[in-house]
């Protein structure tokens, strides 16, 4: 039972498989002959789903990571800088908007901010009022000039990227640099050894492939956790409602067309359209739930949307694509020594961009943690479980949020999300307590909680959220208010310094095409 773990192997490809593949090889030496071997296996017949298209900052240090050159990921991945979400129509469905900043409020370490704000909540939204971002966001300026270094910034952000682009990026670097071997073959057998773990797959041409540590990326199939060990999926239908999308590629009506510095959220009757900016395209697609909007109504809803930019003539001709969405996720990610990451682990819906950012976390834990042996491999596989069961809880939470803060009741979509019994208790008791003490740091059970306290207040705070002060903290509150004041003035400040000198998304991309980024 004491095996050494010395091969590593990734079934299915995709951005989860090579960012896995990746992550592993880099940090573990599979290039070196001393190193652990890590092995990725692909059916070459399956298409990766390929909408996953936004990214956190997180995927700026993954890269790093790996020893990928952020100009060149740029130049090969039709990648644009993705600095938050702008919501529009989620409050009241009547031309309202907020912003929800990658970067964190101003002194946001030591003051809470939306205590003195909320005195001004009429002149200026939180976001506006704490963080320069909002404002260059809605300008399409980029979060950095071509003199930054690569993956240095002067307002934090993420990615927008080609997925089956970034895909293809990602084998070649895994292959050529970091050692990982890559087999094209179909999977047709999952071997036990007389302990239930997986001893060897079966493969068509290659015959058996033995390994010590399997990672699950065949996507929704989930091959190993899901087929072979029959985990059981935890549906999460009767909170997050939309199970359907429609998703398209839209062209730019000109070459030189603005870059979104941000992606787009626009609600909708029954769901929500994103829109994400590429230097060459739009992805756009709209998340709907099939209980309160037929295919057909997302789809005039969607080509609506599309249409004031390109017109109804190429509008109409624009071919939409079909993706069903199960919300939910495993009963456990880590069995024996099989781990899921991607969707064979679980998805929920593209809102607030979740489903990469998992698999980061994911393969950096599985990598950070690796075991020397099965011994040490069911502790470790105890703590994967239960830090990644916080982290779906935690999302499926915030992502409500986002439903239940409307004033909307123009459709039974957005009654049905705002009726107690599709809200989770742990939300309910946050909001709870929201209207006497706001979001702060109090909220973050884990130090390194996927939506920190401040993304909780850019949402609560953009949507309306109001709190009540409570006369008991009359003294605290004065305190806050006084250096309050000077933070308020510097983010002012710093805003007005970088609108004057930051470019537009746009014009640093193509600089960055042109001339490279300079390495740290």
């Amino acid at each position: 039972m004491n095996n050494t773990v010395k091969r590593i192997i990734v079934v299915g490809g995709g951005s989860a498989g090579w960012l896995t593949a990746g992550l592993l090889a880099a940090e573990h030496l599979s290039a070196d002959q001393t190193g652990i071997e890590v092995i990725l296996i692909e059916s070459p017949d399956v298409t990766p789903i390929g909408v996953g298209e936004g990214t956190w900052p997180s995927m700026r240090s993954t890269l790093h990571a790996m020893g990928i050159s952020e100009t060149d990921f740029i130049r090969e991945c039709e990648a644009s800088f993705k600095q938050g979400t702008l919501f529009s129509n989620w409050t009241t469905g009547e031309f309202d908007r907020y912003y929800h900043p990658f970067s964190l409020p101003q002194g946001y370490q030591d003051t809470n901010l939306a205590f003195a704000w909320q005195d001004v909540r009429d002149k200026v939204s939180f976001a506006d009022a704490v963080s320069p971002q909002s404002q260059v966001c809605a300008r399409g300026l980029a979060p950095k000039q071509i003199t930054t270094p690569e993956f240095a910034f002067n307002l934090n952000y993420g990615y927008h990227l080609d997925a089956g682009k970034f895909a293809g990026f990602l084998q070649r670097h895994c292959v050529e640099k970091l050692g990982v071997r890559h087999i094209r073959d179909h999977v047709v057998e999952v071997n036990e050894d007389s302990h239930g773990y997986i001893s060897s797959l079966s493969t068509e041409a290659n015959g058996p492939l033995a390994g010590d540590l399997f990672i699950d990326c065949t996507g929704f199939s989930s091959l190993l956790l899901g087929r072979h060990y029959g985990v059981p999926f935890i549906s999460q239908r009767h909170v997050l409602f939309n199970d359907s999308a429609l998703a398209v590629q839209v062209p730019y009506p000109e070459a030189d067309s603005p870059i979104a510095s941000c992606t787009l959220s626009t609600a909708q009757t029954a769901g929500w359209i994103w829109d994400i900016g590429l230097p060459s395209r739009r992805g756009v697609g709209h998340v709907y739930s099939s209980d309160h909007c037929s295919d057909e109504h997302a789809e005039a809803q969607l080509r609506a949307y599309i249409e004031p930019a390109l017109g109804r003539e190429t509008t109409e001709k624009l071919v939409l694509r079909k993706i069903a969405i199960n919300p939910g996720y495993r009963e456990r990610f880590w069995h024996r020594n099989c781990v899921a990451i991607g969707l064979s682990a679980g998805f929920l819906e593209p809102l607030e961009a979740s489903a990469l950012v998992l698999v980061e976390l994911s393969a950096k834990m599985v990598s950070d943690q690796l075991p020397a042996n099965r011994e040490a491999m069911a502790v470790v596989a105890g703590r994967f479980n239960r830090k990644f069961k916080h982290h779906w809880e935690r999302i499926i939470d915030f992502l409500k949020l986002h439903y239940i803060l409307t004033q909307r009741r123009d459709s039974a979509y957005w009654r049905d999300n705002c009726s107690a019994a599709s809200i989770p208790e742990s939300l309910q008791e946050l909001t709870s307590i929201w209207r006497y003490q706001g979001p702060w740091h109090y909220d973050a059970t884990l130090a390194d909680e996927m939506f920190p306290p401040a993304s909780l207040q850019y949402v609560a705070y953009g949507m309306g959220l109001k709190t009540e002060p409570q006369q008991s903290h009359a003294r605290s509150r004065a305190r806050t208010r006084a250096q309050a004041g000077k933070l308020f003035q510097e983010n002012a400040a710093r805003t007005r310094q970088l609108l004057s000198m930051l470019p537009t998304n746009r014009e640093l991309i193509s600089k960055i095409k042109r001339h490279g980024l300079a390495t740290i």
